[in-house]
């Protein structure tokens, strides 16, 4: 058994808790004596900001590197641009080149969850509109903002994303894409993508990304990976999570070549934060993937399992129509594991 070095940042707001909870858990399978950690701490987001004036300093990300694989928690961003301040994961995926963002939805036994969805968005991490190159003009009356796409990036997702779906039962990818009205840059993207897929035994489909949205309302049991462009997929994960009960049970990997930060996809709640009630699933469902990415599937296997069996027979935590506090179903989590 291997020792696994692994990085925690609890960055902004109930980050702290939910991170918390979910190494409570991870502890609790290391002393099952099936894994065995070593963490690392590092800090990053908004609070770090507001201390520091540097929201993503260099020794997090020399940290994160040094690390098998990273667990964050939430992350603030103002709405407005501040000076300095730079998005803590969107620097950290430029930074550390983690250019595939793996957003899973599936159906588990709670309210508001869609039977029969079992999917994956995947959506190209480094580019698109979020190169954040803006710019104003005519005393503000004018706002202009680059979208690149470039062949390697599109080539690689397209890549990554059909070689997961060749993993998987259905073994069928949709390409998402608006190269109807943006036919050179969404163009080149879906046609890389696309010629990407041939070397991989899939079904390749490519679908305009408002028919897939729609459809995706419609009969989202026809999917099962999506890949797709910066923007549309930060759009469209957060509707599937929609679809199977929200953004507390979503989880994203944030995966490249050499590095990986894994994370829960809700905010940094700032209204909840610090009462000790934020639900963990969606960090615990993102240190389940982090196992698998290591490559210790068996025990993500079970961690998952184990978020089924808590979520279906309870208790849980408020949100979920429960009472339990994040650190008491984390522990609902640790035992529903034993017997998962």
């Amino acid at each position: 058994m291997g020792k696994h070095t692994i990085c925690l940042i609890e960055g902004d707001g109930i980050g702290h808790e939910v991170i918390q909870a979910a190494k409570t858990v991870l502890e609790g399978i290391q002393v099952t004596g099936e894994l065995e950690f070593e963490w690392l701490y590092a800090e990053a987001g908004w609070e770090l900001f507001e201390r520091t004036g540097n929201s993503i300093p260099d020794v997090t990300l020399e940290i994160a590197k040094s690390a098998k694989a990273t667990l964050f928690g939430a992350a603030t961003s103002p709405s407005k641009k501040v000076a300095g301040f730079r998005g803590a994961i969107r620097h950290m995926r430029r930074a550390l080149d983690l250019y595939a963002n793996v957003r899973p939805a599936k159906h588990h036994a709670i309210p508001n969850s869609r039977v029969g969805v079992d999917l994956v968005v995947v959506r190209e991490n480094t580019e698109g509109l979020y190169v954040e190159q803006e710019r104003s003009y005519l005393d503000g009356e004018l706002a202009v903002a680059e979208a690149v796409i470039t062949k390697r990036a599109s080539q690689r997702i397209g890549a990554y994303a059909a070689k997961l779906a060749s993993s998987r039962e259905r073994k069928t990818l949709h390409v998402a894409h608006k190269a109807n009205v943006l036919p050179v840059t969404q163009g080149l993207f879906l046609n890389t993508a696309k010629e990407a897929a041939l070397n991989f035994d899939v079904t390749v489909k490519d679908i305009i990304i408002d028919n897939c949205a729609m459809q995706l309302v419609a009969r989202p049991e026809q999917f099962d990976v999506i890949v797709t462009t910066n923007l549309f997929g930060d759009i469209i994960s957060d509707l599937t999570a929609g679809l199977v009960g929200g953004l507390g049970i979503a989880a994203s990997g944030n995966i490249g070549d050499q590095y990986a930060i894994f994370e829960s996809v809700h905010g940094s709640a700032p209204d909840i934060a610090g009462q000790g009630i934020a639900n963990p699933t969606a960090t615990v469902l993102a240190a389940a993937m982090m196992l698998r990415h290591i490559g210790e599937t068996v025990a993500a296997n079970r961690l998952e399992k184990a978020v089924e069996i808590a979520l279906e027979h309870g208790p849980r935590t408020r949100d979920l129509g429960g009472t339990l506090t994040t650190s008491q179903f984390a522990q609902v989590l640790l035992e529903a594991y034993r017997t998962a």
